[in-house]
């Protein structure tokens, strides 16, 4: 056990490094990396169902405690990304495919790799772990209307289709994996050590079949997406973050908002392009997973050295809770996205 959770802190801190090596080894040689797309929404519903596998009504605490964070940060999540996708797809004119696509990732829940870096960050981890959980079960209705009242402009869409889906490879699978924990929390304890190794097979299956499908494409897109990824990114950071303060959050909130909102579900992006537009609609949500986890590190990094008395607070309440053995709370353990 000890042995595995050493493996896990070593995925957590390179897991860009290897999302990075596996989509180039995709884009050179593509020829490979395709037998896993007819089992892309299987492979997101097991990190979903992991997922649920390790919620707690204490995640959802903070509804009760602190809703104005969590209000904050959540309707941040669902207006600033796909307003931003939608305002770069009008100002530059992107081709339908990629328009959709862009405001499809923005209309995506956030990631729980999001969770991870705002540990980093030194920020509200429990406020970003309930931002996701909460965005995530709200996913099914909220991420396709956005998506149909922003994009149906460009594509022909079916709400109700893509309402299906997310219902299918997103929230039965959470409520699944909450329900069994429910009732066998002891062997879920144990079994959720291992999450982290699964959840990055899958996501670095769906991102490399992805890439493989799509090489020509991005050969001749990608500067452009890449670049409309990366501005969306900073923005999502910046407003996420500017708005928090300007409603009088403070910074240890601030920094998990901020995160959270500029970080999101790529490989639901992924999988839901796949299955109800085109595989070159998937492009933004492929290159979104690369750019997502290089640009949060940094992010984090600098988030960590900003003074914060609240995270500060924290540490040292982790640091007596360690030394008399107890556990320590806002610790993520499982790698999605």
């Amino acid at each position: 056990m000890q042995a595995l959770q050493k493996f896990n802190a070593f995925l957590n801190k390179t897991f860009s490094l290897w999302i990075v090596f596996f989509a180039t080894v995709a884009y050179l040689w593509p020829q490979y990396f395709t037998f896993f797309l007819p089992y892309m929404t299987y492979g997101l519903g097991l990190i979903m169902f992991g997922m649920g596998m390790t919620l707690t009504f204490k995640d959802f605490a903070l509804v009760l405690t602190q809703p104005k964070a969590v209000i904050v940060g959540c309707c941040a999540q669902f207006t600033i990304m796909p307003l931003s996708a939608y305002f770069l797809a009008v100002g530059f004119n992107l081709p339908p495919e990629l328009a959709a696509g862009l405001i499809l990732l923005g209309a995506c829940p956030g990631g729980t790799v999001s969770n991870i870096m705002t540990y980093v960050a030194r920020g509200n981890v429990a406020l970003s772990v309930t931002m996701t959980s909460i965005c995530t079960l709200v996913a099914p209705v909220v991420t396709p209307t956005i998506f149909f009242l922003l994009a149906s402009q460009w594509l022909e869409i079916s709400p109700w289709g893509m309402f299906r889906s997310v219902v299918e490879v997103i929230l039965f699978p959470i409520v699944l994996g909450i329900v069994i924990r429910l009732f066998f929390k002891r062997q879920v304890n144990y079994i959720v050590q291992g999450l982290p190794v699964v959840s990055f097979a899958c996501i670095a299956a769906i991102l490399t079949g992805i890439i493989a499908i799509n090489s020509d494409n991005i050969s001749r897109t990608g500067v452009l997406v890449f670049f409309l990824v990366v501005v969306q990114n900073a923005v999502g950071f910046a407003l996420g973050f500017v708005v928090s303060r300007v409603l009088r959050l403070d910074l240890y909130d601030s920094k998990a908002i901020s995160i959270e909102v500029g970080m999101q579900n790529s490989a639901l992006g992924v999988a839901l392009a796949n299955a109800h537009l085109t595989p070159i609609a998937a492009i933004p949500s492929a290159v979104a997973a690369l750019w997502h986890n290089v640009a949060a590190p940094m992010l984090a990094s600098y988030f960590a050295r900003l003074k914060d008395p609240r995270a500060d607070a924290k540490e040292a309440a982790d640091a007596k809770a360690k030394a008399q053995g107890k556990p320590v709370d806002g610790e993520p353990i499982a790698i999605e996205d």
